[in-house]
């Protein structure tokens, strides 16, 4: 048995008990793998768009003997994934533009009973812009940091209600613990340059300083 990463551990915790897991962009399967392992979930399949990642998964797989429970498949975000009824996708590693993409060229992606783990490495605002005015609700929201690095980690789920938020939601989404003073920073430090281009991020700004 092998520890995940501080990142895909924060993931790993979002899986419900017993889902059936599409890990899209998976590159060497060690979310599958683990979850699977710890006895969390009984069933899987890992996908990625480019064989390369996709072989070290299948290498991974085959090492614990996983081959019956875990399916390793080539596939451009979710076209080639058959979606269950009760379902979680996990979509990590990869941009929260890339992330829209993927699920907007899914019209299946959208339906009820499908739980959606993300971690974006960019633009999470983005992501959480397009998950609120298209029907999905957002739950858990949280900053992990992972080395010298902090990443947002958040699940939804599809309700087809679909709503508008305060600029300040998408930037921040339901997240409470404001602890990790470098990620607001940051974020603080982006929003800021951002506003010399003329946009008023002046909601954002004042609602992080007075959190931190």
């Amino acid at each position: 048995m092998f520890e995940l990463s501080s990142r895909l551990k924060a993931v790993a915790n979002l899986v419900r008990k017993d889902s059936y897991l599409a890990d899209i962009g998976c590159d060497h399967g060690f979310l599958p793998v683990y979850l699977v392992l710890s006895g969390k979930i009984t069933q899987a399949v890992a996908a990625d768009v480019n064989a390369g990642p996709l072989e070290q998964c299948r290498s991974l797989v085959k090492k614990y003997s996983l081959e019956d429970k875990i399916k390793c498949v080539l596939s451009d975000g979710l076209s080639d994934i058959e979606l269950n009824d009760y379902q979680d996708i996990s979509v990590c590693g990869m941009g929260g533009e890339l992330i829209v993409s993927i699920i907007e060229k899914c019209p299946r992606a959208k339906k009820g009973g499908v739980h959606y783990i993300f971690n974006p490495m960019t633009h999470p605002e983005k992501l959480r812009e397009y998950l609120c005015k298209n029907g999905f609700e957002i739950d858990a929201d949280i900053v992990v940091r992972d080395g010298n690095h902090s990443y947002s980690v958040f699940d939804a789920y599809y309700t087809g209600i679909k709503k508008d938020y305060p600029q300040s939601y998408y930037f921040l989404g339901n997240i409470s613990d404001f602890s990790d003073k470098n990620y607001f920073n940051s974020l603080l430090n982006y929003l800021k340059n951002k506003q010399k281009s003329g946009i008023d991020y002046s909601e954002v700004i004042n609602l992080i300083e007075a959190k931190i």
